[in-house]
C-alpha cells in the first residue's frame, strides 16, 4: 500500500471539521455575526460577514493567528467547507487585505454586543443542559495576563506580573455544586489597571 499527500485538494486540517460540526451545533459564529452591522457596498461584496468570521475564527482555532495565513489558506478544502463552500469548486476564501479590514471595521459597541451573545449562546446551552434546574450560579471574573512582544497596541507594564502584556477579564460560571467551570466571556483590558479596577470596570 502506498499513501500519498501531494493531491492539490490535499489538506493537514481535517480535524477541523469536528469544529465545524460543534458549531453548527451551537451556532456561536452566527450569533456574533448578527450583532455587527455591514456598511460595505453590496455590489461589492463577495464574502458575507458570516463568512468571513467563520474563516477568521476557524483559521486562529487551526492555529494560523497571522491574517497573513489567509493566502496559502484560500484554497484550501477543508477551510473552504468550513465556511460553507464546495471543498473543490468552491470560490477561494477572503484574502489577507479583506480580513484585517473586516477585523479593523469592527467598533467598540458591536464588541460589546458580540461578547453579550458569546454568554446567552454558553447560558442558554446550560439552560437547556440542565433543563432550567439551576439552583445557584457562581460566577467567577478573573484578570490574567497575556504578555506581549513588539510594539503592540495598549501594552503596558504591569508591575505585578513584571512584564508588558494585556490584562484581559476572563468570567466563568459554575452551575448548582459542579466542580467543572465553563468559560462565558473574555474582554481584552490594557495592562496599566490593577485587577480590582479591571474587575468593577467589568
Amino acid at each position: 500500500m502506498v499513501a500519498q499527500f501531494d493531491q492539490p485538494q490535499g489538506s493537514s486540517d481535517g480535524g477541523a471539521i469536528m469544529l465545524k460540526a460543534a458549531e453548527r451545533r451551537l451556532g456561536i459564529i452566527f450569533a456574533l455575526a448578527d450583532g455587527m452591522k455591514d456598511e460595505r457596498q453590496a455590489g461589492k461584496v463577495r464574502h458575507e460577514l458570516d463568512e468571513l468570521l467563520m474563516q477568521r475564527v476557524m483559521a486562529i482555532a487551526c492555529g494560523y493567528e497571522d491574517a497573513n495565513d489567509a493566502a496559502r489558506l484560500a484554497s484550501d478544502p477543508v477551510h473552504k467547507l468550513l465556511v460553507g463552500r464546495d471543498p473543490k469548486k468552491g470560490e477561494d476564501l477572503a484574502s489577507q487585505p479583506t480580513l484585517s479590514r473586516f477585523e479593523n471595521s469592527v467598533d467598540r459597541k458591536e464588541l460589546f454586543t458580540m461578547i453579550e451573545a458569546l454568554a446567552e449562546t454558553v447560558i442558554e446551552r446550560h439552560r437547556q443542559r440542565l433543563h432550567g434546574r439551576a439552583r445557584r450560579i457562581t460566577i467567577d471574573l478573573d484578570p490574567t495576563d497575556d504578555p506581549t512582544h513588539g510594539q503592540q497596541q495598549l501594552s503596558f507594564f504591569n508591575g505585578h506580573y513584571d512584564s508588558y502584556c494585556y490584562l484581559p477579564m476572563v468570567g466563568f460560571l459554575t452551575f448548582n455544586h459542579e466542580p467543572e467551570q465553563y468559560l462565558v466571556t473574555a474582554v481584552l483590558r490594557a495592562a496599566m489597571r490593577r485587577g480590582r479596577w479591571v474587575r468593577w470596570g467589568f
